[in-house]
């Protein structure tokens, strides 16, 4: 699991990695503009001109589909054939039927594409592709294909659409712009010169920021992952244990005899680790392999995850690093050793004449029954500061709660003796002798039933914790959505993802739409990044001339003299609204008066008039209204529009004609209130596929782990079993002996975990939930959650006591009797 969550992480990231670097080249630093407009061209211009020993080179791109390429996203790249040789090589080897460049330069709708696209596609030189950029169909004519030995940069160029920067600029509809320049520094001097050029709406940065910044942007969304993957990590030590566990006790007698012939303490040690380090080995090797498996099965849902919440990337090949398989095996072995040491240290510490009794270590588990509840107690407490621990991050938070659950697994021993204690009388009075059998055998063989309860319990938990917390998530977006989404139609151009738009609306479309038939409101929205300067991270910015909540928006805090809503003091520009998870993700312990943005004319300080719920992006979130925001950001763009219609009016045969009636200009994606919220939860749900697998395996692992239990317990008491057979037992009551013994295991897993998974629950709603994405969620309890849990419990323990079962009715009597 650990091995196929590091793979589809580092494949999302190593495939943008690869973009970037394909843009980047061997460029040393980018002028960028701090307003979505772009790079005035003139700027370019200045600079080559003063600036002679600084290479430099133009670069226009912006997302867009191509129908013959799949409807895939593809990167549409603008560049300077001129100014490319000293940062990217890719045209040395550009295959174009002997025209060289010429049409590149000269034919106004010429592109180039990867040889190994094209190949995959089936598109030709001189074939015509269909691009869909932002709803605006164009014709582009394929001119040529770069071919690249480097298979580094093969990979990369496959989700490129190359085009002359004067092409790229008619398209994505940036005449005059430019989205970055990149220039190759060497001198210190000439940053400053360059500095010293550039207009205050443009910032000089190193090429590493923006993949840094990106890095930044997922670090939570992955370490919530590789936890995940841990739990199930954590549940296969506790099957290690219980298998190593039960090699050492059958062959006890071997061990005491080997004692008795002069093997020392270290030796035996030495021999139990051994056999441990080789089958995990084995074991590692195997589960890396099935992991590179899962983790190509699963790279499509974080790709998506990634693409709907983050950035765009296109994976289109898996990637196998070294250090994930390194990582996978070095893991696995160290695991497999620390399950493993408990019961060799056992073995070795224990007297030669008392290593042949076979109950030696279950009194000494009796015992330490007291001890473990200490540890237990040690655990909770180091677990509870641990997450109290605000300014350590998210790393503390999974201490935190893995010491928890590593708490209540050390508590399991002594719960289970409790319980069967308890439950003795009433068995014996009401199920007769396999009543009294049952808790017995449970209790003489707690060493392995506890582990195996423990284990149950920790996968059941984690079923619970995560239900709840995906539940209550769930119910708190459902109901922001209802109380967000107002409008009764939302406009805005189709986007290569789910859940950000890209592109911009055609403003003749925005203006009809503001006096169309039926229409009594529109709201319009557009977005940019933005850097808070006092927190030094980008934020998304919303510009909004209207509330298309209508008053309903639900708000952590509102300025007081401001209540109930504060969006009129926004409509009259008299601070910004910002979201909670702004304020949460930098750990401060009171709002803000003001905030700093970084604009276009300089940093700007802005009041702090309310701090919203947002579960959109977990980067945070300012919304400014328009008319302050154009004459700052110099952006007069709209990227969505919410509609209201007059009362009457048909919601879906307005969406139908306003698809109908626009669709010469610009494609839209134009979606009814119900639809957008229905879509909304689709993404949802679809975000977290990735843990409902996870969930299922971690039981997977418990289900192997209590089979391996009762198959050991069976092994060991071959004696007992056939003594029981001989003195009238009829195979029937044994395999319902088992059932029973089963039947408990998986009760009290299952209500162990009832309460330890509210606790996890809480945990990852509350701290982990806060820490890593900075939103505040509604705990919603149903008793579906836990039953469902238990009932899952006591199944999985039924399902693993079967093929005990049965085997028992094909005990031959003698064989049985005679074994010692």
């Amino acid at each position: 699991m650990m091995v196929s969550i590091d793979l589809a992480n580092g494949s999302a990231q190593r495939a943008f990695a690869l973009s970037t670097d394909a843009i980047t080249g061997r460029a040393t630093h980018r002028i960028e503009a701090i307003a979505p407009t772009g790079v005035d061209e003139a700027v370019y211009t200045t600079l080559k001109r003063s600036l002679h020993s600084v290479a430099m080179a133009p670069v226009v791109e912006g997302y867009i589909k191509v129908e013959e390429l799949g409807d895939q996203p593809v990167r549409l790249v603008g560049l300077d054939l001129f100014a490319e040789a000293p940062f990217r090589n890719y045209f040395g080897n550009v295959e174009s039927r002997g025209t060289g460049f010429v049409q590149f330069l000269t034919n106004p709708s010429a592109v180039v594409l990867s040889q190994e696209t094209a190949t995959q596609h089936q598109v030709h030189l001189g074939d015509t592709l269909h691009l869909d950029i932002s709803g605006q169909h164009h014709p582009a004519q394929l001119v040529g294909t770069v071919a690249t030995s480097d298979s580094l940069n093969r990979r990369a160029l496959s989700n490129f659409l190359f085009a002359d920067i004067a092409t790229a600029q008619e398209l994505l509809g940036q005449i005059g712009k430019l989205n970055h320049i990149d220039l190759i520094v060497s001198q210190p001097q000439d940053l400053q010169t360059i500095a010293a050029l550039l207009p205050p709406d443009l910032k000089l940065e190193t090429a590493e920021a923006q993949k840094n910044s990106v890095q930044q942007m997922t670090a939570a969304f992955e370490l919530n992952l590789t936890a995940l993957s841990l739990l199930a990590l954590v549940v296969g030590m506790f099957l290690i244990y219980n298998t190593i566990t039960f090699s050492v006790i059958q062959r006890r007698p071997l061990f005491g005899v080997l004692r008795c012939l002069g093997v020392t303490q270290g030796q035996l040690f030495a021999l139990i680790l051994g056999e441990s380090a080789i089958f995990s080995a084995v074991g590692s090797v195997l589960g890396v392999g099935l992991g590179i498996g899962l983790g190509r099965s699963i790279v499509g849902l974080i790709t998506q995850t990634i693409n709907d919440f983050y950035f765009v990337v296109s994976v289109q090949q898996v990637t196998l690093a070294n250090s994930t398989i390194v990582k996978g095996l070095v893991v696995g072995i160290v695991s497999a050793l620390v399950a493993s040491a408990l019961p060799a240290l056992e073995a070795m510490n224990t007297p030669p004449t008392m290593t042949l009794q076979r109950s030696t270590l279950e009194s000494k588990i009796q015992q330490w029954l007291p001890k473990l509840a200490l540890l237990w107690l040690g655990f909770t407490i180091a677990g509870v500061l641990l997450l109290q621990w605000a300014s350590a991050g998210l790393v503390a938070a999974f201490a935190g709660l893995f010491a928890v659950l590593l708490g209540a697994a050390l508590l399991t021993p002594s719960l289970i003796s409790l319980a069967m204690q308890g439950f003795a009388p009433i068995g014996s009075r009401t199920l007769g002798v396999l009543g009294r059998l049952a808790p017995r055998d449970i209790l003489r063989s707690l060493s392995r039933t506890s582990v195996a309860v423990a284990a149950l319990m920790v996968s059941v938990s984690v079923i619970v914790g995560v239900s709840i917390m995906v539940g209550s998530f769930r119910g708190t977006v459902v109901q922001w959505l209802d109380q967000t989404l107002q409008a009764d139609i939302y406009v805005s151009p189709p986007t290569v993802t789910a859940n950000r738009v890209l592109g911009k609306l055609d403003p003749a479309i925005v203006s009809a739409l503001k006096t169309y038939p039926g229409i009594r409101q529109a709201v319009t929205y557009t977005d940019a990044d933005v850097r808070v300067v006092e927190f030094d991270r980008q934020a998304k910015l919303i510009s909004a001339d209207g509330d298309v909540s209508q008053g309903k928006r639900p708000y952590a805090w509102i300025r007081p003299d401001l209540r109930p809503d504060p969006w009129q003091a926004l409509d009259a520009g008299n601070g910004v609204i910002i979201s909670e998870a702004l304020i949460l993700r930098e750990n401060l312990p009171d709002i803000p008066p003001t905030i700093t943005l970084e604009t276009p004319k300089g940093d700007r300080s802005f009041p702090v008039l309310a701090v919203f719920y947002d579960y959109s992006s977990d980067q945070g979130t300012v919304i400014l209204d328009n008319d302050v925001y154009e004459p700052l950001w110099q952006d007069d763009s709209v990227a969505s529009l919410g509609l209201f219609v007059e009362p009457g009016v048909s919601v879906d045969a307005t969406v139908d004609a306003i698809n109908r009636d626009f669709q010469s200009i610009q494609s839209l994606s134009v979606s009814s209130n119900r639809s957008l919220r229905e879509d909304s939860l689709i993404i949802f749900d679809r975000t977290f596929a990735i843990t409902n697998a996870l969930r299922l395996l971690a039981v997977v692992v418990a289900f192997i782990g209590v089979l391996s239990t009762l198959m050991s317990l069976q092994l060991e008491r071959t004696r007992e079993l056939g003594i029981l057979r001989a003195t009238g037992m009829t195979p029937r009551q044994l395999s319902g002996m088992t059932l029973l013994e089963t039947g408990l295991m998986g009760t009290m897993a299952g209500v162990f975990a009832l309460p330890l998974g509210f606790a996890l629950a809480w945990i990852l709603i509350y701290v982990i939930n806060v820490r890593s994405f900075g939103w505040t969620l509604q705990m919603a309890l149903e008793g579906r959650y836990f039953w469902q849990a238990l009932l899952v419990s006591i199944i999985a323990a039924l399902l693993a006591g079967l093929y005990p079962a049965l085997r028992l009715g094909r005990m031959n009597i003698s064989t049985a009797v005679r074994q010692e």
